[in-house]
């Protein structure tokens, strides 16, 4: 819609109203306002839901791969013929061994429920970037060296350097019963996934030390499989499944989280529904206001209408007008959005402070810091939502204002 410069002359005239018209004023600023928060907060809420799930993702998936190969009962003995089986299957990317078994771990009197997890070199190597103090280096086989979560690592009291024993129920048989095994490991190192589940319960040991702790041999519990693309892990899967049935399940990263990601998705699609409602509510303002508007300019559109302005210079006058709060409402919103998201850490601290409670705690949100990632395209489909809004908001005003009957209200003038 191009305007004339006598449009464009009116229509900036109209959008900063005069002395004796500040309640109008005042009224389009809080239009502009209520449009800058709804979308700030559409902005803001989305991101942080894609940045959720990203980082779930992310860190769920990196470090247990896209799916996982189990044998029935737990014990996979032929595994070395599976897994090159699994290495040679088209678009597995990686594939590796893993030993995962709850167990539990003591330290000065303390004792947690802990999940060991004996690695190759090549996975242990892989958690270097997420080591808080100590070193991965001292994790080999037969050094009674390990590493453990920084959740865990609080709970227990314990440091690097210190000795934890880890107790497996699956001891030695006795006249008196069986009796637990328990073994005494150096803590080499302590890591942070970001997971609270996973940094409260994890303890990593090369793959030899584990199979020494649980006897099992040379057997492992299952392999991680990594494909080169995660949403169609079920279909590159789907012939190995078929090879492996009636000797190992396939899991895949879906049906083991399926809850999880399934519940973030029904978050993520109520909470953009309810914050359009905002927006739209918002947008309301810019239609009361215009309305207000046309009311006090009638005798100025007449006068215009008797000028020689048309329907239609009157009606793109007031379209501009109503539709300009909106898209500075709309930019205004999306840079308050990308600042409280750059920000939004400090802030998350200042509002627990304030409010003297734990806004984010990581045994309940999972990840141990709130999380951000913006979607170009969805930023995109909330700033022409906003925008359509208030268009269709200027519509009833402008089509009142361009049907005003110069002769009824100048007749007596």
């Amino acid at each position: 819609m191009i305007l004339s410069t006598f449009e464009w002359t009116i229509a900036k005239r109209y959008m900063l109203p005069g002395k004796g018209e500040r309640f109008i004023a005042l009224v389009a600023g809080i239009s502009l306002a209520a449009v800058m928060l709804g979308v700030a907060a559409l902005v803001i809420v989305m991101s942080v839901m894609n940045g959720f799930r990203a980082e779930l993702f992310d860190k769920i998936v990196g470090l247990n791969g896209h799916a996982i190969i189990q044998a029935y009962g737990g014990r996979l003995d032929n595994w070395q013929n599976v897994l090159e089986d699994v290495r040679k299957t088209p678009g597995v990317t990686r594939a590796t061994p893993l030993i995962e078994q709850p167990l539990l771990a003591s330290f000065n009197g303390r004792v947690e429920a802990i999940l060991v997890r004996g690695n190759t070199d090549q996975d242990i190597v892989r958690l270097r970037d997420k080591v808080k103090a100590g070193s991965l280096g001292q994790l080999e086989p037969g050094s009674n060296n390990v590493a453990i979560g920084s959740q865990l690592a609080q709970n227990l009291g314990a440091q690097v350097g210190d000795m934890i024993t880890v107790i497996n129920p699956q001891g030695r048989s006795t006249p008196f019963g069986t009796v637990p095994r328990q073994i005494a490991y150096r803590v080499a190192a302590i890591f942070e996934i970001g997971v609270y589940d996973y940094d409260k319960a994890f303890v990593v040991m090369p793959m030899k030390d584990a199979q020494t702790l649980l006897l099992t041999g040379d057997s492992i519990g299952m392999i991680e499989v990594t494909t080169t693309d995660p949403d169609r892990v079920d279909q590159i899967l789907a012939p190995l499944e078929r090879k492996l049935a009636g000797q190992a399940i396939v899991t895949d990263w879906k049906t083991i989280n399926a809850s999880l990601f399934e519940a973030l998705a029904v978050e993520r699609v109520a909470m953009f529904v309810v914050l359009s409602i905002i927006v739209l509510v918002a947008v309301f303002n810019i239609l009361s206001s215009l309305i207000m508007l046309v009311r006090a300019k009638t005798r100025d559109i007449a006068i215009l209408r008797t000028m020689g302005a048309t329907r239609k210079s009157l009606l793109k006058v007031f379209v501009t007008t109503g539709f300009c709060i909106g898209a500075l409402g709309t930019v205004a919103g999306v840079i308050l959005g990308f600042v409280f998201l750059y920000f939004r850490q400090p802030i998350v601290h200042l509002v627990e402070i304030v409010t003297g409670q734990n806004l984010w705690d990581p045994s309940i949100r999972f990840l141990t810091e709130l999380p951000a990632r913006s979607d170009p395209v969805e930023i995109a489909v909330i700033c022409l939502m906003a925008l359509a809004f208030s268009f269709l908001a200027t519509l009833y005003p402008a089509f009142k204002a361009a049907s005003t009957d110069p002769v009824q209200v100048l007749r007596y003038e």
